[in-house]
């Protein structure tokens, strides 16, 4: 049965806030309301805040204290994982959002527990993915704790209809706050990206360059010198960017960097929601992408024909699962152990060079589980595959072949 807002009197809660007009209206709306507010916001390495304890500032006056929870390092590790085993959603695109509720909720949820917070309140919507993964992580890490949605409360939605309710009705306390003029779109984000949707990008007739890129640039803004880069790869993992070793949070950091500014990592998709509805979004992700880019030359030269299609399923169900919130799932987990089968082998050093968007392979060295051999593919004389020996492979196969054309199978 879903709460109301009438019924947060004496509750004690816990609030996740970003800092915005609606994060300040829900968080004076349960104060006024007679519940015990705490609010909780996650540091996630956000490229687009420039000061995380801005958040706690921002909701200082509505007589709030709010807890900021460090969660970079986690955040980082579960982008690794992300990568390594090439989990991307529809479209192909790396979902920061997703990999960051995942994370978020965990940490947030722990932290509460600790304060004895009997309900999580959380401002997503009634028609996105966010209000499944804020509710479904809460379920499995908290499963006594109750869940207010405050945007699918029919009591306060009819008390705040718009932005501008929100701003009138918080100046009634001497809370500044403003509605701000027509948004283009709405941006949420974290270290392993941003995405950007809603207002103008709801209309697929508009152009996805709308957008003004804040981890880098697009690429016909990008520099018109190659610039190349060497990531070092163990076991599929980034250790190294240009011969500089690294921790992952900070790798990351770097790649952004490295990425971002030659227009690498910007992506379109209409992608499928867990509702079922579709939504469109562009995403920024220069690092994921320059990381996960040059980890698949890591793979393309050691896993073979049904490694390769096995890995396929493997990364496809993951990055579903990451999307649908179900990052800690026993069937995710047991997908990331056979991925990790795989990494195992995959140490090496990729060497491209980055140009206008394009990631462009220089070279690949050290990979001792490479399956490639110069001998066998070679199209000269070598020491490798006799090609007369493919002779009785090729008859073999023309039997198959010319057993269905006899039946009539192959239409000509």
């Amino acid at each position: 049965m879903a709460l109301t807002v009438n019924e947060m009197k004496g509750r004690k809660i816990g609030i996740c806030v970003s800092g915005g007009l609606d994060s300040k209206t829900i968080a004076k709306r349960l104060v006024e309301a007679g519940a015990d507010v705490l609010c909780f916001t996650a540091d996630l390495g956000q490229p687009d805040e420039t000061d995380i304890s801005n958040v706690a500032r921002k909701m200082a006056p509505c007589g709030v204290e709010t807890v900021i929870v460090d969660v970079k390092n986690e955040m980082a590790e579960a982008c690794f994982r992300t990568i390594m085993a090439k989990g991307t959603y529809d479209g192909g695109y790396w979902n920061s959002t997703g990999i960051g509720r995942a994370v978020t909720v965990k940490k947030l949820v722990g932290e509460m527990k600790k304060r004895d917070i009997s309900t999580l309140v959380h401002g997503a919507t009634g028609r996105g993915n966010d209000q499944m993964r804020f509710e479904r992580y809460t379920n499995i890490f908290a499963p006594e704790m109750t869940v207010y949605a405050p945007w699918r409360d029919a009591e306060l939605l009819k008390e705040f209809p718009g932005r501008m309710q929100m701003c009138e009705y918080l100046a009634k306390f001497g809370i500044v706050a403003f509605p701000g003029g027509k948004k283009r779109y709405s941006t949420d984000g974290n270290i392993a990206g941003l995405s950007h949707e809603a207002e103008d990008l709801e209309s697929i007739e508009t152009a996805m360059t709308i957008v003004e890129p804040t981890m880098g640039v697009w690429p016909m803004q990008a520099p018109d010198v190659e610039e190349e880069v060497e990531i070092e790869f163990v076991e599929g993992r980034a250790v190294a960017i240009n011969g500089r070793k690294m921790k992952p949070f900070d790798i990351l950091v770097e790649a952004n960097k490295i990425g971002g500014r030659n227009g690498v990592g910007l992506s379109h998709a209409l992608e499928n929601r867990i509702i079922g509805t579709k939504s469109r979004g562009v995403y920024e992700a220069p690092g994921m992408e320059l990381l996960g880019k040059t980890l698949q030359y890591v793979y393309q030269s050691i896993l073979d024909k049904r490694a390769t299609a096995m890995m396929v399923e493997l990364s496809r169900f993951i990055g579903t699962q990451i999307y649908d919130g179900r990052y800690y799932d026993l069937s995710t987990e047991a997908a990331f152990a056979a991925v990790q089968t795989y990494a195992a082998h995959a140490t090496g050093t990729v060497k491209v060079g980055l140009y206008k968007g394009n990631m462009l392979f220089h070279a690949l060295t050290g990979v001792k589980a490479s399956l490639y051999f110069e001998e066998d593919a070679s199209m000269e004389a070598s020491k490798g595959l006799n090609p007369v020996s493919s002779q009785g492979f090729a008859e073999i196969q023309s039997v198959e072949a010319r057993s269905m054309a006899k039946a009539g199978q192959i239409s000509v």
